[in-house]
């Protein structure tokens, strides 16, 4: 921990809430605090901040999180005000300014966007000394773009910003695993397995969104990029600065021993696949034991409607995810070349040829089961 400078902290909806659903301020005041202290030991921080949704439904009087995308668009522009006017009282009390950063998937899935919001990002920790405060743009979210909760989006910003640390605060101790009736708090993972994948639950009130299942997501993601991960309960007496001074707070995740770049951490969780590609068992076998690029000869099947540099899912024969990378040929021109060899593409496309349908430098493998 004693290396860890730049760290991405996210709190979840229902640490910053009363029991009756309203924004609690002494909670805030807490958390404030805590980062403000941090923050003053010369560390740089980035807060992904759950909460606009619920807090304008409890302004305007909703029992509930609103269902429909129209009332959730409509509420967070209430809540957004409320939620950051009240990080700005408390943090301007620490001496410290805060800039609000709103990010929807479509921000991140397009490169040129991508590094616009990561210029942004770092010009405010950098040069301005401002603490980001990111939220999911719940105003214009629909369907086609929602990230489905912060936890992803706090590690996609990890990655984004190449974050030594992300931390996950949630009213949880920690990841449990139920084994033999019993429930068993987790202190350290080193390899996230499906059986935790299976044991992590939706949330189940009206509150917030994600639950365990989202966390596990978010440090599968931060995890494969090499960035360490800890899910910790927020009313934890001073958790930022236990957990930064070593101590055994919460679930610890190790990063995996070969970290991707951050490139590749785009490519594989940041953009949206346009496709699929089913390979044989030799062309898995080149990709996940050689290291190899994937070449026509190893297809066996296409489908989506996808062009040239799109982001496609690869699946085994088990309909398996095994990776995803950008690919360099037309969805028309893949069922063209399916199990052709590299020195009969050519005479097939013409000038458009590609010895490889996805190159190794824009491919991501993930673990067999991710």
């Amino acid at each position: 921990m004693e290396k860890v400078n730049r760290l991405v902290v996210k709190i979840g909806t229902r640490s910053l809430l009363t029991q009756k659903g309203a924004l609690d301020k002494k909670k805030v005041k807490k958390l404030v605090g805590e980062i403000a202290s941090l923050y003053k030991k010369f560390k740089e921080i980035v807060l992904v901040s759950s909460g606009a949704i619920i807090s304008g439904a409890n302004f305007l009087g909703l029992a509930q999180r609103p269902k429909s995308i129209p009332e959730k668009q409509a509420v967070a522009s209430v809540g957004q005000i409320i939620l950051m006017e009240t990080y700005k009282c408390f943090f301007q009390k620490q001496g410290i300014n805060i800039g609000q950063v709103l990010l929807t998937e479509d921000d991140l899935k397009h490169r040129d966007r991508y590094l616009n919001a990561r210029n942004t990002i770092l010009t405010l920790l950098e040069y301005f000394k401002v603490i980001p405060v990111i939220n999911e743009n719940d105003v214009v979210e629909i369907e086609e773009i929602v990230f489905g909760d912060n936890d992803v989006l706090a590690a996609l910003v990890a990655n984004l910003i190449s974050a030594d640390l992300l931390i996950l605060l949630t009213n949880t101790e920690g990841f449990c695993l139920y084994q033999d009736g019993k429930r068993n708090l987790l202190d350290q993972v080193d390899n996230i397995t499906a059986e935790m994948k299976s044991c992590a639950g939706d949330t189940e009130d009206g509150f917030g969104t994600g639950g365990m299942k989202s966390k596990i997501q978010a440090a599968t993601i931060s995890t494969h990029a090499g960035i360490p991960c800890i899910i910790a309960n927020s009313m934890t007496d001073r958790v930022l600065q236990k957990i930064m001074d070593g101590e055994k707070i919460g679930t610890f995740f190790s990063p995996t021993d070969k970290a991707i770049s951050q490139r590749k951490g785009w490519i594989g969780y940041a953009v949206a696949p346009k496709g699929k590609i089913v390979i044989d068992s030799g062309a898995k076998n080149a990709l996940l034991e050689q290291g190899k690029s994937l070449l026509a000869v190893g297809i066996k099947k296409v489908e989506g409607d996808f062009k040239e540099g799109d982001p496609v899912d690869i699946l085994d024969e088990k309909n398996n995810v095994i990776g995803r990378g950008l690919i360099n040929y037309s969805t028309s021109l893949c069922e063209k070349i399916i199990g052709k060899k590299s020195r009969d593409i050519e005479q097939i496309v013409g000038v458009q040829f590609y010895p490889e349908v996805i190159h190794r430098d824009n491919l991501v493998i993930y673990k067999t089961g991710d």
